[in-house]
């Protein structure tokens, strides 16, 4: 199928993207522009803050995405958008980052800038935006990893075929070790 009538269709059902409004702080990387991976790369969007316990047990299916998905054309963001004051602290951030062993990169929003451009209210939330800018799915608080995961998986194939690439994308579900699944109530 033609990627303009694609695109369109697109348009038709999801909203683009939001870039990262008025950033505090960076860690794990420099400053990029959100649309600068469009067309590129798929984005999984996650607000979370570092003291929230949902946020945590969230945190090793990240991990483990970002390490299978990396070099197939997965960039995972953290936007820490802290709910208390004390979460506002560039360096207890980056502390909690090493602690939680994140390597992908964080975005620090303690003004709310980028939680309002995308009407978040929840941590931990995920927006999931895919080779052409949309948010094709968005997930809040814990549990139905496995869903969540087949979506990144078709995000992923969906790229491949429209940078005409010859790559395979695993269908096996993470499990990474000490995390706790959670079915949602």
């Amino acid at each position: 199928m033609d990627r303009s009538k694609i695109i369109a269709d697109k348009a038709g059902q999801y909203s683009k993207a939001k870039e990262f409004v008025d950033p505090q702080g960076f860690v794990n990387f420099d400053s990029f522009k959100l649309s600068d991976l469009a067309g590129k790369k798929v984005v999984l969007i996650d607000f979370w803050t570092y003291s929230c316990i949902n946020c945590i047990r969230t945190i090793p299916y990240l991990n483990a995405w970002y390490e299978k998905y990396k070099d197939l054309g997965l960039v995972i963001v953290g936007v820490h958008t802290p709910e208390f004051d004390f979460e506002k602290d560039i360096n207890s951030v980056s502390k909690a980052v090493k602690d939680f062993g994140i390597k992908y990169p964080v975005v620090l929003d303690s003004n709310y800038g980028t939680w309002i451009a995308y009407n978040n209210n929840y941590w931990p939330a995920e927006y999931l935006v895919d080779i052409d800018g949309f948010v094709v799915h968005s997930k809040f608080g814990e549990g139905n990893y496995d869903e969540t995961e087949k979506i990144i998986q078709g995000a992923l194939a969906e790229r491949g075929e429209a940078l005409g690439l010859n790559t395979s994308i695993p269908k096996d579900m993470a499990n990474p070790d000490g995390a706790i699944s959670v079915s949602p109530f």
